[in-house]
């Protein structure tokens, strides 16, 4: 029996995962719990599941809580100590579906207590990649992909020497405006960019698929979660989404892991590992899809991509700052206060900032991190209020 702790349990990849601990109950137990505010949904999800221990936003939370239960023994915490609670709670495997920076202490937390990790949170590696890393290395913590881009790269590598590894291939969807003009993906708005042709996300990750940045920070994440080196790494767009990635090994050969687009496969890959689970999912057919497509990112019109390889070529603090300034500029964007070229604009511009203004910077400490957040949000928002008054 596979003990399962779950960060962001209420969220859809803590969902997931608990729909397939439940599919399997003979070998997943859940232990503990950890959500936001949704109090409710964690409720159902305490009395399906049975945790000892669950964590919530806060005590006006946690009181709500015990009205919805009739549990005794049930510990409940709150906060960041209620999300560290959870992330360190005796279990075999946690589950770090948080969404968002909140996510990476408590993850580096189940790290250091030398917990294995189903990482599901992609700013835990892009803000903190190298820093990460090293905390896994020291603890014998095992780092398990869940992104469906990153998990078929391991499955691809799976039995495979690293030395004989040439390169990582992502694969991207190119989002709403592959095939878009320049001058149309100008006047792109809001609900344009949020019509993804393959996948159902939340608005910010709809957004960065858009723009590719996504794409871009699933360069950083590979970089530091199968330690090559990021020339290493390429991505390639392949509108089906059927291909999830590649690698490509010095012979020349290439290993791909195909499938549907569905995330129960790499949730279920990330918790059984090194075992497989009888998933009851349509079957891909080949014949009935007809044709696979490839081609090159345009990288004129879709500059983010690059970014995210100038900040892995910076610093360690670089991608932090980077990604800081991408969640203020989408955010803009999404409230209609810039055009959508513009994301990409104040990126670079916050990155080239950055890079003027330091040396090499390396992330000691969470502290260091939490910095180079904090001061590429700032200058995010800095910049755009400057591109305002201009524009005024």
């Amino acid at each position: 029996m596979r003990r399962l702790a779950v960060l962001g349990s209420t969220g859809s990849v803590g969902e997931q995962a608990l729909a397939v601990a439940e599919t399997f109950a003979d070998r997943y137990r859940v232990v503990a719990l950890a959500a936001g505010r949704n109090v409710e949904k964690l409720a159902e999800q305490v009395r399906r599941f049975e945790p000892a221990l669950v964590s919530v936003a806060d005590a006006a939370c946690a009181d709500l809580l015990r009205r919805r239960l009739d549990r005794d023994d049930l510990v409940i915490e709150c906060g960041a100590e209620g999300l560290d609670a959870v992330a360190t709670h005796p279990a075999d495997l946690v589950v770090a579906g948080l969404g968002g920076a909140i996510g990476l202490r408590p993850t580096l937390a189940a790290i250091r207590a030398g917990r294995d990790v189903a990482l599901a949170n992609k700013e835990v590696l892009v803000t903190a990649g190298a820093l990460v890393l090293r905390e896994a290395r020291a603890c014998g913590s095992t780092l398990l992909p869940v992104d469906s881009e990153h998990s078929a790269i391991f499955q691809a590598l799976a039995g495979q020497r690293r030395e004989d590894v040439s390169r990582l291939i992502l694969t991207a969807s190119g989002g709403p405006f592959r095939e878009w003009s320049p001058e149309r993906i100008a006047g792109a708005t809001v609900e344009q960019a949020l019509d993804h042709p393959n996948w159902d996300m939340g608005p910010k990750i709809t957004i960065d698929s858009a723009t590719l940045m996504n794409k871009g920070l699933e360069v950083i994440e590979a970089r530091w979660l199968f330690d090559v080196l990021p020339q290493h790494v390429d991505v390639i767009v392949h509108p089906q989404s059927i291909v999830h990635s590649m690698v490509e090994f010095r012979d020349g050969s290439v290993m791909a892991q195909l499938g549907l687009p569905d995330m129960r496969v790499p949730i279920a890959v990330a918790l059984a590992h090194p075992e497989r689970l009888p998933l009851d999912l349509p079957r891909l057919d080949l014949t009935a899809l007809g044709r696979l497509d490839f081609e090159a990112p345009d990288r004129e019109r879709f500059p983010c991509l690059d970014l995210a390889y100038a900040a892995l070529a910076a610093d360690e603090a670089a991608p932090a700052v980077l990604n800081a300034a991408n969640e203020v500029s989408v955010g803009a964007f999404l409230d209609g206060a810039i055009p959508f070229p513009a994301i990409a604009t104040a990126n670079a511009a916050v990155l080239d900032a950055h890079v003027a203004r330091a040396g090499a910077v390396a992330l000691r400490d969470l502290k260091d991190v939490a910095e180079a957040d904090a001061w590429g949000r700032d200058r995010a928002r800095a910049w755009l209020a400057s591109a305002k008054r201009v524009a005024g």
